[in-house]
């Protein structure tokens, strides 16, 4: 296909919208990105976790709906927020670096041994981020598109799944992460 013709595929707009000559622009694909999580665990180097994801949901948030009944109609408001837990799935390494990782956060979530909890949520929470990344590689230096930031986040729900000889697929790790607050930036 000729390069002139990409201007081709595209919706039409007036002139004041856009270049008469730009088609689509590239969009973020979703194989292109990185997940790091901070203070999660107590061992160092955490860069393990970021290399063995499989795949990550982004932060979804929901407003709650609160209604003001007036005169004879309605009016909506935006009430409290809720961000949506996220999911993120592992591979399981045979140096176990992400299952260690992962039992070192659930065990400072909570001493099972001892049966007794963190003092407060500073003592367990962990920050992290998703990076949308354009690509880049050896030569080129890889840009990032889009961050997202988690702010006081928690392991509320980790499966350690299924294993079975009808397969070949590797091992993994599914955590649910419930986090307080996430920036887009």
């Amino acid at each position: 296909m000729s390069v002139a013709t990409l201007s081709k595929f595209t919706v039409p707009l007036a002139s004041s919208q856009s270049a008469s000559n730009q088609g689509l622009l590239m969009p973020k694909l979703q194989y292109r990105f990185r997940v790091i999580l901070e203070n999660f665990g107590v061992s160092t180097p955490r860069s393990e976790l970021t290399k063995q994801v499989v795949d990550v949901t982004r932060p979804s948030l929901t407003f709650d709906e609160t209604i003001l009944d007036v005169y004879n109609s309605r009016v909506y408001l935006a009430g409290k927020h809720t961000w949506e837990p996220m999911t993120i799935n592992l591979r399981d390494d045979v140096n176990n670096s992400v299952t260690k990782l992962c039992g070192e956060q659930i065990q400072k979530q909570f001493d099972f041994f001892e049966q007794s909890s963190a003092a407060s949520g500073i003592d367990y929470k962990f920050s992290g981020k998703i990076e949308m990344l354009d690509g880049g590689q050896g030569a080129n230096a890889v840009t990032v598109l889009e961050t997202w930031e988690l702010y006081g986040a928690y392991v509320q729900n980790i499966n350690y799944n299924t294993m079975a000889y009808a397969t070949s697929d590797p091992a993994t790790i599914t955590m649910s992460i419930r986090f307080d607050n996430a920036i887009q930036a």
